[in-house]
Order: structure tokens, then C-alpha cells, then sequence
């Protein structure tokens, strides 16, 4: 598969939303990132700091299953780590401003520009900007 790139974190941001197409997705991600962060804050405060590995246990554990079954492709994190968890913040807090919809209509943008990278299940994980010279 040709290696590909993003410049920018600007320019990654479409891909990341379309990668997280099914609404589904995006809310597994919510729910799985916010159930970590919760047990996190809550075993902080009691001193217990092993509970601060919940937010990345609970947040991917629930997050990367949904690539594999309900959007059939692997998640951003393989190709861009640091890029992906400022999309997931970007993603999640976009959700709960009450703006899915925004979400849906970039993701639906960019898979029609992109028509190849939905069905490719490697996808994700080569950055899924465009190709390097």
C-alpha cells in the first residue's frame, strides 16, 4: 500500500471524522472515553492513582473494537497517535456541544472525495491524507 501523509492537523481532521462515519462510532468513543475519564477522576481523588490507567483502558478498550465492527477500518491512533487524541477531544466535544450532525456531514464529505479509503480496512492506519511524492 502506498505510504501516504498529512502536513497538518487541519488537514488530518476530515480523515479522522471520516473514519468515525456511523454515528454509532462516534458515540461508543463518547461513552468509552468518558466512562475512563470518570473512573480516572474518581480513583484520583481517593488516592488510588493505578485508576488513572482507566481513561486509556476504558477509552480504547471500547474505541478500537468499534473500527474493527461497526466501521470495518482500523483506527487513526495506528497511523497518527497524538493527531488522533486531539481529534478525539475535537470529536467528543463537538458531540456534546449537540453538533453529531456537523460530524456526519464532514465525514460524508470526505468519503465522497475519497471514495477508495472507506473500503479499505488499512486504511486508517497509513495517515489517509494523500499520497507522498
Amino acid at each position: 500500500m502506498e505510504q501516504r501523509t498529512c502536513d497538518s492537523y487541519e488537514e488530518f481532521w476530515p480523515y479522522y471524522v471520516a473514519m468515525h462515519s456511523r454515528a454509532a462510532t462516534r458515540w461508543v468513543h463518547l461513552t468509552g472515553t468518558l466512562t475512563g475519564l470518570a473512573v480516572s477522576v474518581y480513583g484520583l481523588a481517593r488516592g488510588r492513582k493505578r485508576y488513572a490507567a482507566a481513561l486509556p483502558l476504558i477509552g480504547y478498550g471500547a474505541a478500537w473494537p468499534a473500527h474493527f465492527l461497526i466501521e470495518k477500518n482500523n483506527p487513526a491512533t495506528f497511523g497518527h497517535p497524538l493527531w488522533s487524541l486531539r481529534g478525539d477531544v475535537q470529536m467528543i466535544r463537538t458531540m456534546l456541544a449537540g453538533r453529531d450532525r456537523e460530524l456526519a456531514e464532514t465525514a460524508a464529505k470526505w468519503l465522497a472525495e475519497n471514495p477508495c479509503t472507506r473500503s479499505s480496512a488499512a486504511a486508517a492506519s497509513d495517515g489517509g491524507c494523500r499520497p507522498r511524492p
